[in-house]
């Protein structure tokens, strides 16, 4: 099993062996290296994983995912799940994050445009996340952001599982989903990991439905996580 930097050299590894869509510009205004992933935020002991489509412009910058602006309303929302009152200082609110969650993604990249990745390139990655997940991470809840951040976890489950329980309506937002994530080792061995999804809207204000309802949406989930 790689350590977690042999894992990231061999995500962008994987990068360089074949071209896809990745926002160029956005990362050489940042003197960054596109095919350098950003694969995760935060702390690989925390309980619970906040996990989102892929990267943003302000993601890139920061070289840290959920950093933007939905970002910040779910930092926000997890600062006063803790605290019990808002941040002092965006100081404070990003080291409560990065100190008591971990932060990742579908695809450590950032798209061109606000595009979500084809499912091809998600499969690219799919497993180094499996083996950030299962190998390095010590949690196993993920809150998941909007529809494709859910639904990446559809080959885990029983088949139609996910759809079926995302049909539900808004009990989906509230109700628990529990299945059993896999990675593949070096030696070729299969491991499981149970973990338990609690899916949210994604909390953009193009998310007209939902976005104002979301803070307390996200209170109501972070009230189901054990800490």
């Amino acid at each position: 099993m790689p350590d977690i930097e042999t894992l990231i050299t061999q995500v962008q590894e994987e990068a360089q062996r074949e071209e896809f869509p990745i926002d160029v510009p956005i990362y050489k205004s940042a003197n960054l290296e596109p095919t350098k992933p950003i694969l995760y935020g935060g702390n690989l002991h925390s309980p619970l994983c906040f996990f989102g489509r892929d990267l943003g412009k302000d993601e890139v910058i920061a070289q840290q995912p959920l950093i933007g602006a939905s970002g910040t309303m779910v930092r926000k929302g997890f600062y006063y799940s803790i605290h019990q009152q808002k941040a002092p200082t965006r100081k404070d609110l990003d080291e409560t994050t990065i100190e008591r969650v971990l932060l990742s993604n579908t695809v450590p990249y950032k798209p061109p445009g606000n595009k979500a990745y084809l499912v091809k390139v998600k499969k690219r990655f799919r497993p180094f996340l499996e083996q950030l997940f299962v190998f390095h991470w010590q949690g196993d809840q993920f809150i998941t952001l909007g529809t494709e951040a859910f639904k990446w976890f559809a080959t885990y489950g029983a088949k139609g599982e996910l759809d079926s329980f995302f049909r539900q309506g808004d009990a989906r937002y509230e109700d628990k989903l529990t299945v059993n994530l896999t990675a593949t080792d070096d030696a070729g061995m299969t491991h499981a990991k149970a973990v338990t999804l609690l899916p949210l809207p994604h909390p953009s204000p193009l998310n007209q439905k939902y976005y104002a309802a979301f803070p307390e949406m996200l209170q109501k989930r972070l009230a189901q996580v054990e800490f």
